[in-house]
């Protein structure tokens, strides 16, 4: 061979080992060469699998309370310290930091305003808590404060129907609304080939197939619950829970992606280009300067921020909370809503509400039944079991994970798969029945820490396991759950497994037990699933709220 063809012939073989370099680490792999290449990956990764153990005992799940964190992991943004103090819960969008801080500046005007009641000066201390989560510690009594004020009356009506007393002191101390997001490119197409953007003009567009719509979960988000409540009023409104109304909403639920765990995980989404729509309160919205190519459109109950008194809140304290609101609603806190991107939409009237604090919880009960519309899901826990583990974070995983599976339905289907140095899987994938629950605890009861942590060994053999049962299950929704306390340090690294990840396009969810969630979070974002740092306090509330999104 020529000098000149044998140095064509090197350079050729070398941008051939190139190709195959990128193929392995970065490039779009099609699904059918993802899972050729997951097998070749998988054998090199031990692989060991054990024998279940049966919960002959049972387990003793956590209270509804008890799965509630200690309020203190919650703490104040403003703190009050005169003689008459009062304790109010504030959705988040007005009580967080910057420009979602609203009452918070209110808070401390008015504890310096030296406001007297007839039991001495007046101020009051802001705990931030999402209109969700602060219900939940309001109807269980595990930490009941003086006032309540979600982002809208939904959750009000919720709490009365569990008996709690709860008297309104406003219907309104900043204007808001929900709303539903268009690119501006999404939405001249819709109102060229739709008209008007209105909600049933959505929700027809939607179970055409016409447009892709991503909303937050309605346990835990204002803006989830009134797209719900919205939703089945519009399917029937004279009987949201008809079985009309059910059935067109498991039709709609079958043309819609998985439900976001947050608002800012969907709207990392949408940036994408995943989604043409999504949901969300105006105040967020124009404070997002990613979004301003987005087009909002009103719907469903006004997010007016809603202030109750609870507990029969009387005397000294109800007369502080009364001097509060109307501190609220003056000019110059009026003033401040505006600036913070409240008070806009004055002419949406907003939807009547239409249902009770009873059909709201049937209502949610209703849509986490249909949710995924027929299709069955198949999960695989991914647990680590590395010596990081040992103690606190494998006593919290073990506790959350058995408490958090009487929240995954029945016709689910699900395996576990542990893993430190090696692999192994602990549990086979069955339908999750009352035999394989059993047997899901006994598992989970039986892990234990040792050895170095080969996390995405772990989470090849977890897809493979999915795809291998999916043959029996054509039309099954697949998804991973990886829970660890850090990163990966023996087998293969993210970049190795992130294009078949990617191809296969399984959503992996993680959970970190107080770790570094920097490359889980990078594993979730690959198929626009959710990443939760939980700590010790609140992994097991954290664990309930996605297992009640997703299965």
């Amino acid at each position: 061979m020529k000098p000149k063809k044998l140095l064509s012939f090197a350079m050729a073989v070398l941008l051939a080992f190139a190709a195959v370099g990128c193929t392995s680490s970065s490039a779009l792999l099609k699904p059918e060469e993802a899972e050729k290449e997951l097998s070749a990956l998988l054998t090199k990764v031990r692989v060991t699998e054990t024998e279940p153990v049966l919960d002959i005992g049972g387990s003793e799940l956590t209270s509804a309370g008890a799965e509630l964190p200690d309020i203190s992991i919650y703490p104040y943004s403003v703190t009050g310290k005169n003689p008459v103090n009062i304790e109010i819960f504030a959705s988040t969008e007005k009580s967080g930091p910057s420009m979602d801080g609203w009452i918070n500046v209110v808070a401390e005007n008015f504890n310096k305003a030296g406001i007297e009641t007839s039991g001495g000066m007046a101020s009051v201390s802001i705990r931030p808590l999402s209109s969700g989560l602060g219900l939940d510690y309001i109807v269980t009594g595990v930490h009941m404060p003086d006032a309540y004020t979600p982002a809208n009356e939904l959750w009000g009506e919720m709490a009365r129907a569990q008996n709690v007393k709860v008297e309104t002191a406003s219907t309104r101390i900043a204007g808001n609304t929900a709303g539903i997001l268009m690119s501006r490119k999404a939405d001249q197409n819709f109102r060229a080939n739709h008209g008007e953007v209105t909600l049933q003009s959505i929700l027809d567009a939607v179970l055409a197939g016409e447009l892709l719509l991503g909303y937050t979960n309605p346990y835990a988000s204002a803006t989830g619950l009134n797209m719900l409540a919205a939703i089945l009023q519009a399917f029937d409104p004279g009987n949201p829970l008809s079985d009309s109304a059910v059935g067109k909403l498991e039709q709609f639920q079958a043309k819609v992606p998985p439900v976001a765990y947050t608002t800012s995980q969907m709207r990392e989404s949408a940036k994408k280009g995943v989604l043409d729509a999504m949901i969300m309160e105006y105040q967020a919205y124009i404070n997002e300067p990613t979004l301003v190519d987005y087009v909002f459109t009103p719907f469903g109950v006004r997010h007016d921020n809603p202030v109750y008194a609870l507990d029969g809140l009387s005397g000294a304290k109800r007369e502080a909370l009364d001097r509060f609101v109307e501190y609220a609603l003056n000019e110059a806190s009026q003033k401040e809503a505006t600036r913070h991107g409240f008070n806009a939409n004055e002419n949406y009237k907003g939807a009547e509400l239409g249902m009770s604090g009873a059909e709201l919880y049937a209502a949610q009960k209703v849509w986490k039944e249909k949710k995924d519309a027929g299709r069955p899901v198949v999960a695989v826990f991914v647990a680590d079991t590395s010596g990081s583990m040992e103690g606190t974070p494998l006593r919290e995983l073990k506790t959350s994970l058995i408490n958090a599976s009487q929240y995954i339905n029945s016709d689910n289907h699900v395996g576990l798969v542990s893993y430190a140095s090696r692999v192994e899987i602990a549990l086979p994938i069955k339908s999750f029945d009352a035999s394989h629950r059993a047997y899901f605890s006994g598992a989970v009861k039986a892990l234990s820490a040792n050895g170095s942590t080969a996390t995405y060994d772990a989470v090849l053999v977890g897809l493979n396991m999915l795809l291998e049962y999916k043959q029996q299950l054509p039309n099954a929704k697949l998804m991973l759950f990886v829970l660890s306390d850090g990163a990966q340090n023996e087998g293969y690294d993210l970049k190795r497994i992130s294009p078949i990840v990617k191809a296969l396009e399984v959503p992996i969810h993680t959970i970190g037990y107080n770790a570094d969630l920097s490359e889980l979070r990078t594993l979730s974002e690959i198929n626009e699933a959710s990443s939760v740092n939980a700590s010790e306090s609140d992994v097991i509330y954290n664990l309930k709220n996605i297992f009640n999104a997703q299965l």
